[in-house]
C-alpha cells in the first residue's frame, strides 16, 4: 500500500552555506564590529542584515514606517461616511468575527467610536448558530436595534448578497476586511482591504485587526487636521492605547511579522508589558496560575498562550466573552471572564485531542485514492468551534492540504468546514474551482471555511484531489522544514539567546532562529505535563543540554533513551526559583542517520520475505515462544498506561531494552501478524511507519502451534548449513 509519507518527504534544509567564502567572511565581519556571537552574525546575514548599518536598523526596529492610511483604496470614502454617522448621532454597529483577530478588531474600533462620541455597538455572529460572516438574519437584528451603518472588521468582502440586503432594508455597509477578494465585490459604501486587485497599499500582509487600525488612523488623522492638533501626536496616542490589541490580532491570525506589523507587534508587546490593559493583565494571571507569569511577555507567549484562551470563547462559546474582557474596567468582573476564558480553552483542548484522534483513524483508513492530495474528512460529531485547529494538526502531521467538515446541530444535512494547506497549493482557489459544490466559501491561500451540502462531499473530494493533480508540484510535495544553521551544544550559551532575543518580535516572515544538532545520544527521556509533554537530556561531545518537545507523549518519540538522534530546535532560557538555563525547544526529532538507514534496511528485508522470498536461522528473524511474549507483554502494559500508538522505530528500541538484545524488525512484524491472527490484537498497517493497537485481552493460554502465520513463515525458513 503506498504511504501518504512516501508522498509528502519531510526534509530539514540548511539556510546558511557553511562553504560559501563571501558569507564567511560577512559573518566575520558582522561578528567582529557588533561584538556578537558568529551564530548571531549567520542569523543576520541570513535575514538580508549583511552591514553593520543595516544590523543596527533592523534591531533598532528602523527598518520601515507606518504607511499613509489613505493609500488604501476607498479609506477616504469610509472616514466620510463614518464621520457623518457620528455627526449626525446615526446608530452604528461593529461587525466582527469570532477568532482572536476578529474580537481585537471589534474592541478596537468600538473603543475608539465610543471615544469619539459615537453611538456605536458591536456584534459577533455565533460559531454554532450563525456560522461566519453576514447573515441576513443578524442584519435584520441589527435593523431592529435602529443601526443604520454596518462596519464590518476582520470580514465581509465576500458577503455580496448580504450587503445588498443590508441596503435594501436601509442600512449602509463599510467593509474593512484582510481575506482574499473574489473578482465582484460587494457593493458596499466603501471596501477597505489591501488585498483588493485596484488597491496600491504598499503592505498588503495586514491582520484584520490591522485594517481596523487603518480606519482608526484616517478618522483621527481628519479630526486632528479639522481641529489644528498635531497628526503625529494624534496618532502616537493611538498607537499607545490600542497596540495591544493590534499585536495580539496580528500574532494570532499568523500575520507576516514585517514591515509596520513589526512595529505593531513590538510596541504592542512593550505597551503589554508596561501598562497591561486590565482584562489582559487578569488573562496573563489566570493563564500563569500553573506555570507562573511569564519572565518577558513574547509574541510566543502571545501566540500559544494568550491567543488560544482568547479564541476558546467563539469556538466553545460566544466571542462576545472575549470582548467584553477586553473592554471590562472593573477588575473583579475582568478576573471572572479570564478564567471562564481558561476553563473554555480547557475544554477546547479535549475536544480537540478526540476529534483528532478520529479523524486520524478516518484518514488511514481510506483508499488511498482519495487521500493523494488533498485529506477531506467529516463527521456528525464534531464541534464546529475546533475543526479548523485540528486540521492544522492534520496538516502538519501529514504534510498535506486538509479539510474538516462537521454537520453537528446544522440543519439541511448542510456541513460546515474548515480547511487548511501548505505552500504550493492556494486552498481558495482550490475551493473557487470547486465552487458549484458549495453553497459559500472563503479564507486565505492556507486557510479557508466554506459550507457544503453532506450529499456533495465525496464529488468535493473528488475534485480537490484532481485539482491538485494539477496544481500541486511534485517540488510542494516536499514537506521542507528550514532551520538556520548547525550548532554544537559548546555554542549553546545563555548570551547566544541573549542576543538572538534581539530579533524579536517572532512571528510569520521573521520565525525565531532553528538549528540543527546532529548525531547527539539521549540520555534520558521523562512525561511532564500530565504526560502531554516530555523532557529528554541530550548529550554529545562530553557535553549534556535539556530539551522540552511539548505537545509530544513519550509514546509518539522515534527514539528510545541511550539511542543517538537528530534534533531541529530552538533555544530558549528556562527560568526556575530565580535560576536561569539554557535549553532546546524541539521541533522536530529523527533517529540518527545511521540508525535510520539500518532501519530501512531491516524493513526492506521484512518486505522481501513478506513477498515470499526465504530467510536463514542465522539472521535470528524467526520468532519463538518468548518474542512472542515479549511483545504482547509489552503492548498490554502500554495499552493499560494509555499508550495504543508507536512509531516502529521506537517499539523496536522499547524490545531491544526489554529483551536485553536487539530486536529486528522483521521478528516484531510477524509477532504482530501472529497476535493479530490469534486475536490478541489488532493494529493499523504501518503506512506512516506509525502504528495504532488494539489490543484484545485474553486471560486463556493461546497454542502458538495454531498460527497459520508461523507456519507460512517457518515453511520460508532455512536452515543453517552444516
Amino acid at each position: 500500500m503506498e504511504s501518504i509519507f512516501d508522498q509528502q518527504v519531510k526534509k530539514w534544509h540548511l539556510l546558511f552555506n557553511e562553504s560559501d567564502p563571501e558569507a564567511s567572511r560577512t559573518v566575520a565581519e558582522l561578528s567582529s564590529a557588533l561584538r556578537i556571537a558568529p551564530v548571531t552574525a549567520k542569523l543576520l546575514y541570513l535575514r538580508g542584515y549583511r552591514t553593520v548599518e543595516a544590523a543596527n536598523r533592523f534591531f533598532h526596529l528602523e527598518e520601515a514606517e507606518p504607511h499613509d492610511p489613505f493609500l488604501l483604496r476607498d479609506m477616504r470614502l469610509a472616514v466620510e461616511r463614518l464621520s457623518l454617522a457620528v455627526e449626525r448621532g446615526e446608530r452604528i454597529a461593529v461587525y466582527g468575527d469570532y477568532d482572536a483577530d476578529g474580537v481585537t478588531s471589534t474592541s478596537l474600533l468600538f473603543l475608539y467610536l465610543s471615544e469619539y462620541g459615537a453611538d456605536v455597538d458591536y456584534y459577533i455572529p455565533s460559531r454554532s448558530k450563525e456560522g461566519y460572516g453576514l447573515s441576513k438574519a443578524a442584519i435584520d437584528t441589527l435593523r431592529e436595534k435602529g443601526v443604520s451603518l454596518m462596519v464590518t472588521v476582520d470580514t465581509g468582502v465576500t458577503a455580496v448578497e448580504e450587503i445588498a440586503y443590508a441596503s435594501s432594508v436601509g442600512i449602509d455597509t463599510i467593509v474593512t476586511d484582510h481575506h482574499e477578494c473574489r473578482p465582484k465585490l460587494p457593493k458596499a459604501f466603501a471596501v477597505v482591504n489591501p488585498h483588493r486587485a485596484d488597491d496600491n497599499y504598499p503592505f498588503k500582509e495586514l491582520a484584520g485587526v490591522g485594517v481596523a487600525f487603518k480606519l482608526v488612523c484616517a478618522m483621527e488623522t481628519e479630526k486632528c487636521r479639522r481641529e489644528g492638533k498635531s497628526v503625529y501626536e494624534g496618532i502616537s496616542r493611538l498607537c499607545n492605547d490600542y497596540a495591544d490589541l493590534i499585536a495580539i490580532g496580528t500574532i494570532a491570525d499568523v500575520m507576516p511579522v514585517t514591515d509596520e506589523n513589526r512595529l505593531f507587534v513590538a510596541k504592542g508587546l512593550a505597551v503589554m508589558e508596561a501598562r497591561p490593559r486590565l482584562g489582559l493583565n487578569a488573562l496573563i494571571d489566570a493563564a500563569s496560575a500553573n506555570r507562573g507569569r511569564p519572565r518577558k511577555l513574547t509574541s510566543t507567549y502571545i501566540g500559544f498562550v494568550i491567543a488560544p484562551r482568547m479564541n476558546a470563547a467563539g469556538r466553545m462559546a460566544e466571542a462576545s466573552e472575549t470582548v467584553k474582557l477586553l473592554l471590562s474596567d472593573n477588575k473583579a468582573t475582568a478576573n471572572d471572564y479570564a478564567e471562564r476564558l481558561c476553563e473554555l480553552n480547557a475544554e477546547r483542548q479535549s475536544e480537540e485531542n478526540r476529534i483528532a484522534e478520529e479523524a486520524y483513524r478516518k484518514i488511514e483508513a481510506m483508499p488511498a485514492e482519495e487521500r493523494r492530495n488533498v485529506l477531506v474528512i467529516d463527521s456528525d460529531s464534531w464541534n464546529q468551534g475546533v475543526i479548523g485547529i485540528v486540521s492544522s494538526r492534520v496538516t502538519e502531521r501529514y504534510g498535506l492540504p486538509s479539510i474538516l467538515i462537521t454537520y453537528d446541530g446544522l440543519e439541511d444535512d448542510v456541513g460546515k468546514g474548515s480547511g487548511r494547506s501548505v505552500k504550493g497549493l492556494n486552498l481558495v482557489e482550490a475551493l473557487t474551482a470547486c465552487g458549484d459544490l458549495l453553497i459559500r466559501y472563503g479564507g486565505h491561500e492556507l486557510a479557508a471555511g466554506l459550507s457544503v451540502r453532506r450529499r456533495d462531499v465525496a464529488a468535493l473530494r473528488r475534485r480537490l484531489n484532481e485539482y491538485a493533480d494539477e496544481h500541486f508540484s511534485e517540488e510542494a510535495r516536499v514537506c521542507q522544514i528550514d532551520a538556520d544553521c548547525e550548532l554544537s551544544v559548546r555554542e549553546m550559551t545563555i548570551r547566544l539567546a541573549e542576543e538572538i532575543a534581539m530579533f524579536e518580535p517572532f512571528g510569520s516572515g521573521n520565525v525565531a532562529p532553528k538549528f540543527v544538532l546532529r548525531d547527539a545520544r539521549v540520555t534520558a527521556i521523562r512525561p511532564m505535563g500530565g504526560g502531554k509533554h516530555v523532557r529528554l537530556q541530550v548529550e554529545k561531545d562530553g557535553l549534556s543540554v535539556p530539551a522540552v518537545w511539548f505537545g509530544k507523549a513519550v509514546s509518539e518519540l522515534p527514539f528510545t533513551e541511550g539511542e543517538l538522534a537528530d534534533f531541529l530546535f530552538e533555544i530558549n532560557v528556562n527560568e526556575y526559583n530565580g535560576v536561569f538555563s539554557l535549553q532546546m525547544l524541539l521541533r522536530d526529532a529523527v533517529p540518527a542517520a545511521s540508525d535510520r538507514e539500518k532501519f530501512l534496511a531491516e524493513k526492506k528485508r521484512y518486505e522481501e520475505i513478506e513477498a515470499g522470498g526465504c530467510f536463514s536461522t542465522e539472521e535470528r528473524l524467526f520468532p519463538d515462544r518468548s518474542d512472542v511474549a515479549l511483545v504482547y507483554q509489552f503492548l498490554r502494559r502500554e495499552t493499560r498506561n494509555g499508550h495504543t500508538g508507536f512509531w516502529a522505530h521506537r517499539l523496536l528500541g522499547a524490545l531491544a531494552r526489554d529483551n536485553g538484545n536487539p530486536f529486528p524488525y522483521a521478528k516484531m512484524r510477524i509477532v504482530l501478524r501472529v497476535l493479530r491472527e490469534l486475536k490478541l490484537c489488532d493494529y493499523t498497517e504501518p503506512i506512516t511507519d506509525y502504528l495504532v493497537f488494539d489490543f484484545c485481552e485474553r486471560p486463556e493460554k493461546t497454542d502458538l502451534e495454531q498460527s497459520s502465520v508461523l507456519c507460512r513463515f517457518r515453511s520460508q525458513l532455512q536452515p543453517k548449513p552444516l
